[in-house]
């Protein structure tokens, strides 16, 4: 998929330096759920996963986001498609160096353009650590609806978080003035 400054493509084995480098980097990790630092192996190993995952399919595929002005992998948007191929689950991460600039808004909504439209998924869903205030900001930019708190749902690096919950119908999408 093509955006006016983004290519969201299959992960390729030469990405995985730049995807441990931002995944090291302590603010971008905060509320995910690996350790920093992002070993080079690890992220080999996770782009290898990645480029066998399919966008059509049940499970998770991972978009790289690469910006064309640069023609550098600067984040990535995670897409897990239910086993009844009409609802998913999205998740991004991103290089702080491209943030504040609209990209991520323009990677995920690139993103739900093709769920809603061309797979036909009826709903999309998001959920981050309550204290993620930039990612709950972007979702509801998007146009999804909070519908929960979950108190203390999460154990992550020694805590227990809370989690938001956020919902996208296709027919809310496709009404959207973006």
């Amino acid at each position: 998929m093509t955006t006016e400054r983004l290519v969201l493509r299959r992960f390729r084995a030469s990405d995985a330096p730049v995807l441990a480098a931002y995944r090291s980097i302590p603010e971008v990790a905060r509320y995910q759920p690996w350790a920093v630092p992002f070993p080079v192996e690890k992220a080999e190993g996770a782009v290898k996963a990645y480029a066998e995952g399919s966008p059509t399919a049940a499970g998770w595929f991972q978009y790289a986001v690469e910006h064309t002005e640069d023609q550098r992998l600067i984040g990535d948007v995670g897409v897990r498609i239910h086993d009844n191929l009409l609802q998913a689950e999205i998740g991004f991460t991103f290089d702080p160096a491209y943030q504040r600039k609209g990209l991520a808004f323009e990677a995920v909504g690139s993103v739900l353009d093709r769920l809603f439209g061309k797979q036909g998924l009826r709903r999309v869903t998001g959920e981050c650590d309550a204290r993620n205030t930039r990612s709950a900001a972007l979702m509801e930019r998007l146009g999804f609806q909070r519908e929960g708190l979950l108190r203390q749902q999460t154990f992550i690096k020694g805590e227990w978080t809370d989690d938001l919950l956020y919902g996208l119908l296709a027919t809310e999408w496709q009404r959207a003035d973006r």
